[in-house]
């Protein structure tokens, strides 16, 4: 028994390769169709590998599925949801637009007064300079009746 302060011999171990003389694989008659081909592949150190060849097993054609949701079912509800998304900035727009109407009526407005003021004053102003009164010039008056001649 080894001390466990005491060194230990090593043992290396080198793996020696396995030759193997390759043996021709008998031919044994078979029907054809009941057994598959053996294939054999040589390699290049000389060996010789053999196995059945696997033929692909056919794959069968899928049957068409059907969803379980109708597409025009998905489509309505994604243009619900879409629409429902849509909607808060529809709702602004539609309040821009009023502010913006009644901006514009009150701007009309605005003029018609300014612009009515400013007729009223050119008609009433023009008769401000004068008495106040009517002025009838009377050149010649002639009255028959009277026999009154000027």
């Amino acid at each position: 028994m080894t001390h466990p302060d005491q060194p230990t011999a090593v043992q290396i171990h080198q793996p020696q390769p396995i030759t193997i003389h390759p043996h021709p694989t008998p031919l044994v008659p078979v029907q054809p169709g009941t057994v598959p081909a053996v294939q054999s592949i040589q390699l290049p150190d000389g060996r010789i590998v053999a196995g059945y060849a696997i033929t692909p097993a056919a794959v069968p054609v899928p049957v068409e599925t059907r969803p379980a949701v109708s597409r025009t079912a998905v489509n309505l509800a994604l243009g619900g949801v879409g629409f429902a998304a849509v909607c808060g900035g529809l709702f602004l727009v539609t309040a821009f637009i009023a502010a913006l109407t009644a901006f514009i009526t009150q701007l009309i407005i605005l003029a018609a007064v300014i612009f009515g003021g400013w007729i009223a004053v050119q008609v009433l102003g023009a008769s401000r300079g004068r008495s106040g009164g009517t002025t009838v010039h009377i050149r010649k008056a002639v009255i028959k009746r009277n026999h009154f001649h000027s």
